[in-house]
């Protein structure tokens, strides 16, 4: 199934990631990654996003097949472009893979992936997983020349990394939050005019209580952006629903994405 984002706001895709840590730091099966996700579906979810990591820190193999079982909306797969992971994405088929740079000591995903550096392999990845039915997502920085190896490796879509901006925007560093939007504005518009997707996430955030600062939220300021067809939030949706419940938390997010794309 391929979505793709309307004019009138683009598709949330849901995180469940930290759902998992929750269930891992206590151990057990509580709570259920596979339960957050199907509440986050009826709740509104466009797509379920997961990031199967090597040292399966917070999703594991079993909640991998588990949720294709469970789910009719799309799942995309977040992994490292390494061989255990492509077989296992041949295995499990998912709608949707964004490939994915990884470290085994960070905490999350620092930068984008080095598309320019290892051409060779994200070529053959591409390969292999559109051969599997898969849509091929490349998870990159602003960058230009990441951006065309994308389209030249046979990427159908990016999803550029918004974390610098994410944090720029809670420091509330005006002149840093304006430089990096800006970047990846022009940066969504070069993969679109390349015949690229283009999607965008991380580190993006709705203010939990009333904002103390001028201005909109981070996933506002990038889902106004025209060219962003689907955000991926997991770490602040999951957060925010501490606060206010899941199905709240994403009616909040999707509501601050619709509100965005309406004003721009």
């Amino acid at each position: 199934m391929i979505l793709s984002g309307t004019p009138n706001a683009p598709l949330l895709g849901v995180n469940i990631d930290h759902v998992a840590t929750l269930r891992n730091a206590r151990g057990g099966r509580f709570p259920d990654p596979v339960a957050a996700a199907e509440l986050a579906v009826q709740a509104g979810a466009d797509i379920i996003t997961f990031h199967l990591r090597e040292d399966r820190r917070h999703i594991r193999d079993d909640d991998v097949h588990r949720l294709k079982a469970a789910l009719h909306v799309p799942l995309n797969f977040e992994a490292a472009v390494t061989d255990e992971m492509l077989g296992l994405i041949e295995q499990i088929r998912p709608e949707h893979v964004c490939l994915v740079p990884e470290r085994r000591q960070e905490v999350t995903t620092e930068g984008g992936l080095d598309v320019v550096g290892q051409f060779g392999r994200v070529q053959e990845a591409c390969a292999r997983l559109a051969a599997a039915g898969c849509r091929v997502s490349l998870f990159i920085g602003a960058d230009p020349a990441q951006i065309e190896a994308s389209a030249r490796a046979g990427a159908p879509c990016i999803e550029i990394h918004t974390g610098a901006y994410a944090e720029a925007w809670w420091a509330q560093e005006a002149g840093a939050m304006q430089s990096e939007l800006t970047r990846i504005e022009q940066g969504l518009r070069l993969g679109r005019s390349l015949g690229l997707q283009t999607n965008a996430g991380h580190g993006l955030a709705v203010w939990d209580r009333p904002a103390p600062h001028p201005g909109p939220s981070s996933t506002a300021a990038i889902a106004a952006l025209p060219d962003v067809a689907e955000l991926h939030i997991g770490h602040a949706l999951i957060g925010h629903a501490v606060f206010v419940g899941l199905r709240q938390a994403i009616a909040d997010f999707k509501a601050e994405a619709v509100r965005a794309r309406q004003r721009a």
